[in-house]
């Protein structure tokens, strides 16, 4: 099945060449648009796989404006047509995230390598998207729970909460440290909090969450964890709440 296109160029005679261009690359053009407004309505009767949009659109809507609603509201790929662009133009346009530019006037073989490029990376970013949002990593289950499951190469490994020593951030991603190696997931501390059970875990760290019964000592101000003898940081904020949790002998 051909992917669909739709050519939003405001010059009537390049718009019908573009169209033209795309139907003997084999392209499945579904409508040209002079606006803005016309290419929404378009997208919205008939969502294309890919949008060839002139940069400099004429109208209420700029073709920057137009290729903002079609990334935020449709997840359409847009790639920019340009004559000459100026600099400022250019940056305005970095923002809506194009899958390309193609400079006019252009080849057809020039078309058709950005069209496929753009095709290709759109439906590879879309793919982890979707997998995010699926398993978004952890799966929901209640905090009252002993176990998790977590995401690792293509499967959904059961984790129970006795196996986690640590939990440490790192940048984008969080690092699950257990008895049987570690797990490296897309997340946040805070979605990974509410996920182990209060009374076992405790975040001593805006980087660390640790498990109380898995502490094996307690130099000044960092926690020395069992099995990889991890020095974990206490944070100064988390310090009081900590030593109410544990139990001293003096």
């Amino acid at each position: 099945m051909s992917n669909k296109i739709l050519v939003v160029e405001d010059e009537g005679i390049v718009a019908k060449d573009i169209a033209n261009s795309l139907k003997k690359l084999d392209y499945d053009v579904i409508g040209t648009a002079s606006s803005g407004e016309k290419a929404i309505e378009i997208v919205r009767e008939n969502q294309p796989d890919l949008i060839l949009m002139d940069i400099m659109l004429k109208g209420q809507m700029t073709g920057i404006d137009t290729a903002e609603v079609m990334r935020s509201e449709f997840q359409i790929p847009v790639i920019y047509l340009t004559a000459n662009a100026d600099e400022n133009t250019l940056e305005k346009a970095k923002i809506t995230e194009p899958y390309g530019y193609i400079l006019k006037p252009f080849k057809e073989i020039d078309l058709h390598t950005s069209i496929e490029m753009a095709l290709y990376k759109h439906s590879k970013t879309m793919e982890l998207k979707k997998e995010i949002e699926i398993y978004t990593n952890f799966i929901e289950s209640e905090s009252d729970q002993d176990f998790v499951f977590i995401k690792s190469k293509a499967k959904l490994v059961k984790v129970n909460h006795a196996d986690i020593y640590f939990v440490e951030a790192l940048k984008d991603y969080v690092i699950i440290n257990t008895d049987k190696g570690k797990y490296t997931i897309h997340s946040t501390m805070k979605d990974v909090q509410s996920k182990l059970t209060e009374k076992d875990f405790l975040r001593v760290h805006r980087s660390f969450i640790i498990r109380l019964d898995k502490i094996k000592e307690i130099e000044g101000s960092n926690l020395i964890m069992e099995k990889s003898g991890k020095e974990v940081p206490v944070g100064g904020s988390y310090k009081e709440t900590l030593m109410s949790k544990l139990n001293f002998m003096k």
